[in-house]
């Protein structure tokens, strides 16, 4: 029987960005808008960040400076390992990969289970995986490279670069900037606004015309609803800003300096891969493997791209702050400050038990994980999930890919995270090989009436 946790009460955003940033312009001055631009007081400086995001900013930029913080005398990765390998057996799900670094080490990158059902070869750590909304953090990260360049601002007008860009109120137009573009806080109504266009194969450009119509629920950098198509309108900021395609610029300033070998972006990178994952969904007669499907690879910031987990693992090792000659600390602790409160994403699963607040930063999430500050994003298309965590306060990243619609890996996180901060354990990950277990897991969702994609085809957050 689970134990009982006591929760402890929300706890407000109540830390200004600012003055987070204010040190890093110090040593970076083109990270951050000018503080007296009207327009930037709304929106990306007043938009409140939590303790914990503070003490993760803090943490981050120290990463390669300071003592590594100790692991909890339990943590144990030839367990997780174990564990991840256990997954794998009976059907539970076809494949997986799990990657673990600490102090700028990698414990652990490795492949479980298999790359298809009915042609079956063996997952290891080349093998490439679909990332989905994992993606957004390479977004985030590219447009942090670009500002430091001197190429963008966060404060950057997204009219002036796209010229046909439109919002219902042509003020919001003028106002949406590239930080609020990274941090969904474009202003609409709707999460996920026509991503049911996407699934249905329609051309990227002519669904962001629709944005023109979208319904606006508040001032762009005021209030916050996770987008892939407006999200994706960055990568034709990048193109106007640099006169280069997106992919080409996330290959010749992410992938190719981090050693991320395998990766690449879009339905033609995975399948020219020399060893990749396919997707698999589940019917009847257990797993079935399909071939990719191209929509959300069309949005390539919100979605487009592909990693095995030995790239993931030189991603985390960057990501902690063990890379500097690439990304540079003041750049990573402006990428992880939280700019809006998300409070949704603390009302399922292990997030109801562990999360107290919950924030959006530039592509990823931040998370106080039973007051300890954790930085997170998960993705999921049709056949694929993922889920990354940063754990500033002990130098610590993990990674997990897997092949299938399936739930049930998502408990190897919380359990990680638990042994790392040494929390009393939880049963986050069912261990008996029980397929009806499995079958409960992936039950179809009801369709969602209101234009957002139902989450086992979209590149979701969850």
């Amino acid at each position: 029987m689970k134990k009982k946790v006591i929760r402890r009460p929300l706890r407000p955003f109540r830390i200004g960005l600012l003055g987070l940033l204010i040190p890093l312009t110090l040593a970076s001055t083109a990270q951050t808008p000018p503080p007296g631009d009207p327009r930037v007081a709304p929106s990306l400086h007043s938009a409140s960040a939590s303790a914990p995001a503070a003490r993760a900013v803090a943490n981050t930029a120290v990463a390669t400076t300071a003592t590594a913080p100790a692991l909890a005398a339990d943590f144990d990765v030839a367990r997780f390992e174990a564990m991840a390998q256990q997954l794998t057996l009976g059907e539970r799900v076809p494949g997986l990969a799990l990657a673990i670094v600490h102090n700028g080490r990698v414990l652990t990158a490795k492949g479980y289970g298999v790359t298809d059902v009915s042609a079956p070869q063996t997952i290891d750590g080349h093998t490439v995986f679909r990332l989905a909304s994992l993606s957004k953090a390479f977004a985030g990260t590219l447009a942090g490279l670009l500002v430091n360049d001197g190429s963008l601002r966060w404060d950057s007008r997204v009219a002036d670069y796209v010229p046909n860009f439109r919002l219902s109120d042509p003020t919001a137009t003028r106002q949406v900037t590239v930080a609020d573009l990274l941090s969904h806080r474009v202003g609409l109504q709707a999460h996920n606004a026509f991503d049911r266009d996407i699934e249905g194969n329609a051309d990227y450009y002519a669904v962001t015309q629709k944005l023109a119509y979208a319904p606006m629920s508040c001032t762009p950098g005021q209030c916050y609803a996770y987008q892939n198509v407006a999200f994706s309108v960055f990568g034709d900021v990048v193109f106007a800003a640099t006169g280069g395609f997106y992919e080409q610029a996330v290959d010749k300033r992410i992938f190719k300096p981090l050693g991320m070998n395998d990766a690449s972006l879009g339905l033609e990178g995975i399948q020219n891969s020399a060893r990749w994952a396919r997707p698999h969904v589940r019917s009847r007669n257990g797993w079935v493997a399909l071939t990719p499907k191209p929509t959300y690879y069309r949005l390539a910031p919100a979605a487009g791209v592909n990693a095995s987990i030995s790239d993931m693992a030189q991603w985390l090792v960057a990501q902690t702050g063990h890379r500097q000659d690439v990304l540079p600390a003041p750049l990573l602790a402006t990428l992880h400050a939280s700019l809006v409160s998300t409070p949704g994403e603390m009302r399922a699963g292990w997030r109801r038990d562990r999360i107290y607040s919950a924030g959006y930063a530039l592509g990823w999430r931040v998370f106080d994980y039973a007051s300890h500050p954790v930085i997170f994003h998960a993705g999921a298309v049709q056949g694929y999930r993922g889920m990354v965590a940063l754990v500033p306060e002990r130098d610590l990243g993990i990674a997990i890919l897997w092949n299938s619609d399936s739930s049930v890996p998502s408990g190897l996180l919380p359990t990680i995270l638990d042994r790392a901060i040494g929390l009393s354990p939880q049963q986050w990950l069912d261990t008996p090989m029980d397929t009806s277990d499995l079958l409960m897991a992936d039950s179809p969702q009801p369709d969602n009436k209101s234009g957002a994609a139902a989450s086992q085809a979209t590149a979701s957050p969850r």
